[in-house]
């Protein structure tokens, strides 16, 4: 399973990372997990059906 941090994300969609947490609080954005303290990421497979959903738009 691969994941994506939140500076990874904000490139992908080419926004800064402040809108990726916003998308997450608004739900615009599947939700992250968190892998430990101080860690949390998206599932690339989340991220990739949600684009798929969006009609393939970054």
């Amino acid at each position: 399973m691969q994941f994506l941090s939140d500076k990874l994300l904000a490139e992908r969609f080419s926004v800064s990372r402040a809108t990726i947490w916003r998308w997450t609080a608004l739900k615009k954005l599947p939700q992250p997990v968190k892998l430990a303290a101080g860690t949390t990421r998206w599932r690339l497979a989340d991220i990739e059906q949600f684009e798929a959903q969006q009609g393939g738009e970054k």
